[in-house]
């Protein structure tokens, strides 16, 4: 048999080899480990959700235990409106940081009026 043949079965039989351990590998010990430890995450979420409704539901019943009789009698209303005023101001607020205020828009285009055109050269 020629050198060139006996590198060229000596490359197939080691490649075929570390594909057959890297397959066996991943069959037998990579995907049944994989495999365990996605059931257990499905396992675990499974039994974060009822848990966090029932945390939710225990906070909430809490808070209207606690809260006084005077807050069901139109206080709640009257502080929505007071967060709702709170909420636009600073929405307002950050959209004027960046256009400027109503005065200052006003102020500007005032200048842009008063400022006479700069001339321009003229050839010769």
């Amino acid at each position: 048999m020629p050198a060139w043949a006996d590198i060229a079965l000596q490359v197939l039989v080691t490649a075929v080899t570390v594909i057959l351990v890297l397959a066996g590998f991943w069959r037998f010990v990579a995907r049944p480990h994989l495999d365990r430890k996605v059931a257990e995450l499905i396992e675990a979420t499974q039994d974060i959700e009822p848990k966090v409704t029932r945390g939710v539901k225990k906070g909430v019943s809490e808070v209207i235990r606690d809260l006084p009789e005077s807050a069901l009698d139109g206080t709640v209303r009257e502080s929505t409106r007071q967060f709702l005023k709170f909420g636009s101001g600073l929405f307002e607020n950050g959209l004027s940081s960046f256009l400027g205020t109503a005065s200052d828009l006003e102020r500007e285009s005032a200048q842009d009026r008063e400022k006479p055109k700069p001339d321009t050269p003229s050839t010769r």
